[in-house]
């Protein structure tokens, strides 16, 4: 099972696929670790989008859900624009 939304419920479905071996964190936390930040920490949304979505193979909805999970566990923050994330761990 991958990480998703459940749409009768609109809760986060909690799968290992997008995830590593033994990490809680979704790879949500592990591409926005390992860009570059532009100015006080902001990392654009695109800049993490894109390697989600075409390397890993995922889907928009298993992004959304991912930054979710981050956001709910303190791992990121979202501007209220939704353009830019800042890590928080």
């Amino acid at each position: 099972m991958r990480t998703g939304v459940d749409h009768g419920t609109n809760e986060i479905r909690e799968g290992a696929a997008l995830r590593r071996p033994g990490d809680r964190r979704p790879q949500v936390v592990e591409l926005a670790a390992s860009i570059e930040p532009v100015q006080d920490g902001r990392i654009h949304i695109e800049k993490n989008n894109a390697p989600f979505l075409y390397t890993l193979k995922a889907t928009g909805e298993e992004f959304g859900a991912g930054i979710m999970y981050a956001l709910e566990h303190g791992w990121l923050m979202i501007h209220e624009s939704g353009t830019y994330v800042k890590l928080l761990t």
